[in-house]
Parts: structure tokens; C-alpha cells; sequence
């Protein structure tokens, strides 16, 4: 990744870093220190579209995980459980 001193950007070194990152990212650098990331719109939006699946493959597995670690509750304890939870709500 190419990097250039924020103060020493003028008009012609603008175009220089605009060119730049037409083919990788630019860091621009404030006091020797990272502070920008200059893309193109192109690379931005496929860093982007990157970041979705790679979310989406997440929540995925997550979802997979959790459902293989849920147990099923048996049908006769959910109807004893409902039908206590009724009687305490009717004051029974």
C-alpha cells in the first residue's frame, strides 16, 4: 500500500494518489501516523460486498451451531408446563 504525508498533498500529488488508488488502497499519513484510506468507489464496493458474506457465512453458522445445541422440548411437559402456568394465572 502506497502512503503519502497528508501536508505535502497538493494539486499535483492529488493526482498522483487519485491514480494511485485506482489500482490498491492509499494511506495518508498525518505527523507519521495512519489517518486516512483513500479506495476507488470499485474496490470499495467489493471490500464491502465482501464484508456482507462474510457476515451472512457468520450469522449462518452461528444459527447452525445454536439449533444443534437446542434440545426439543417434549410434548407432554409443554402441555403440563402451559397447564401450570395457567392454574397460577387463574390463581388456582
Amino acid at each position: 500500500m502506497q502512503s503519502y504525508p497528508l501536508a505535502e498533498l497538493g494539486d499535483a500529488r492529488l493526482k498522483e494518489v487519485f491514480e494511485q488508488a485506482i489500482a490498491e488502497p492509499v494511506l495518508l499519513t498525518e505527523e507519521s501516523q495512519p489517518s486516512y484510506v483513500i479506495l476507488s468507489a470499485q474496490n470499495y464496493q467489493q471490500l464491502i460486498q465482501r464484508l456482507s458474506e462474510l457476515e451472512d457465512r457468520l450469522l449462518g453458522q452461528s444459527a447452525k451451531d445454536a439449533l444443534g445445541r437446542s434440545h426439543m422440548v417434549g410434548t407432554e411437559t409443554f402441555t403440563a408446563e402451559l397447564e401450570r402456568l395457567a392454574a397460577l394465572d387463574s390463581g388456582q
